[in-house]
C-alpha cells in the first residue's frame, strides 16, 4: 500500500464525493475511503481528523463545484436555476449534503455569490438578499421533491420547473 505522503487531501476528498454519490452519506466511511485511495484507514488521520471532518471536506469541494458551475452559467436567473438544477440531478448526494451541518458556511457564502448578483441585477441590492432567499427556497425544495419522485400527479416537471421560474422572475419584476 502507498505510504500516506503519496495520498492527498485531494485525493481523499474525490473519493469521498464518488463514494458519497454511489453509496449515500451512511457509506461515506473512512474505512470506504481507504480502501478507495489504497491506504489503510489509520492512514487517512493523518490527513483528515475524521469523519466529520471528511464529511465538512467533501461538502466544501461539493459546494465549490456548484460554484464553479454558477459562475459559468451566465447572469440571468433562469440560468442559474438550469445550472442548480442540473447539479442536483448530476449529484444528488451532494447536493444534499450542502444542506446540513456538515456544509462550511463559507462555502456555502461563495455559492450564493452569483445568484445574489443576479438578484440585485432584477431587483436591486436593496432587495437582492431577499430575493435570492426567495429563489434559493423555491429552487431547493423543488429540487429535493424532484429528487426524491415527490411530483405524482402527471404533468411534466421540467415545464412546472419552467413555468415557476417565470413566475418567480414575474414576481420579481413587478413593481
Amino acid at each position: 500500500m502507498p505510504t500516506p505522503e503519496r495520498t492527498s487531501l485531494a485525493a481523499i476528498v474525490d473519493a469521498g464525493r464518488d463514494i458519497l454519490e454511489t453509496a449515500g452519506p451512511a457509506g461515506l466511511t473512512m474505512q470506504a475511503v481507504a480502501e478507495r485511495v489504497g491506504v489503510r484507514a489509520p492512514s487517512l488521520y493523518k490527513r483528515i481528523r475524521d469523519r466529520d471532518a471528511l464529511l465538512t471536506a467533501v461538502a466544501e469541494a461539493s459546494a465549490d463545484a456548484l460554484t464553479s458551475r454558477l459562475e459559468t452559467a451566465g447572469d440571468e436567473l433562469p440560468l442559474l436555476a438550469a445550472a442548480y438544477r442540473s447539479f442536483a440531478h448530476e449529484h444528488p448526494e451532494a447536493f444534499r449534503l450542502l444542506f446540513t451541518a456538515s456544509a462550511p458556511e463559507d462555502a456555502l457564502h461563495r455559492t450564493s455569490a452569483p445568484v445574489l448578483r443576479s438578484c440585485a441585477d432584477l431587483v436591486g441590492p436593496e432587495h437582492a438578499l431577499d430575493a435570492a432567499r426567495l429563489f434559493t427556497a423555491w429552487a431547493t425544495g423543488f429540487l429535493q421533491m424532484e429528487l426524491a419522485g415527490m411530483f405524482r400527479l402527471g404533468g411534466d416537471v421540467d415545464e412546472a420547473f419552467d413555468y415557476a421560474m417565470d413566475r418567480i422572475i414575474a414576481g420579481l419584476t413587478a413593481a
